[in-house]
C-alpha cells in the first residue's frame, strides 16, 4: 500500500538494504529486533551513532549483522537529516520520483530494477545514500506502493489504487 510517511519510508528503505541477499521472511521476523536496535528507526537517533554503537549492533543476533549495512543505515540517517535541513522532505523527493500516484504495471513480468529505479538510485546516491543500488530501491517501490506489481488475479493489485 502507498506509504508517505517520510520517516516509514526511510526505515522501509533500511530494511531492504539489510534484506539484500537475504529472504523477506528473515527480515520480517527480525523486524522488531531491528526497531528495537535502530531506536524506531528514528533518523535524528540513529545519525548520533557511533562505533560503541556498531560494535553494539554486531553483537545483537537480533539482526542482521553486517557492517556495511549497519553503517550503511548510520550514514543514511545523516543523509536523510541533510536532505530535511535542505529543505527536501524525504517523503515528496521519492513520491515526485514516481510522478505523485502509484506506477500501475501490467501484472505481467515483474523486472528487478527499471530506468526509474536506476534514476532513484542515482538521485539518492547523489543526496550522500548508501545500500542504495537500483535493485533495492526497486523492491522498496514495491513495498511501498510506489509501484505495483501485484500480478492480475491478486487480490492486493485493485487494492493498490488511491
Amino acid at each position: 500500500m502507498p506509504e508517505r510517511d517520510s520517516r516509514a519510508l526511510w526505515e522501509k528503505l533500511m530494511l531492504d538494504g539489510f534484506q539484500a541477499g537475504l529472504s523477506w521472511a528473515t527480515i520480517l521476523r527480525k523486524r522488531a529486533a531491528f526497531r528495537k536496535a535502530f531506536q524506531g528507526f528514528k533518523p535524528e537517533l540513529v545519525a548520533a551513532f557511533g562505533e560503541t554503537d556498531v560494535t553494539r549492533l554486531l553483537t545483537d543476533p537480533g539482526i542482521v549483522r553486517s557492517r556495511a549495512k549497519i553503517e550503511a543505515t548510520i550514514g543514511n540517517a545523516r543523509a536523510y537529516l541533510a536532505m530535511a535541513a535542505a529543505g527536501e522532505e524525504f517523503a515528496t523527493f521519492v513520491w515526485t520520483m514516481v510522478g505523485g500516484t502509484p506506477i500501475q504495471n501490467t501484472g505481467q513480468d515483474i523486472p528487478a530494477k527499471t530506468p526509474l529505479s536506476q534514476a532513484i538510485s542515482v538521485a539518492l546516491k547523489q543526496r550522500g545514500f548508501t545500500f542504495v543500488g537500483p535493485v533495492i530501491v526497486y523492491a522498496w517501490m514495491q513495498a511501498t506502493g510506489m509501484v505495483n506489481d501485484h500480478v492480475i488475479g491478486c487480490f492486493r493489485r485493485e487494492a493498490l489504487h488511491e
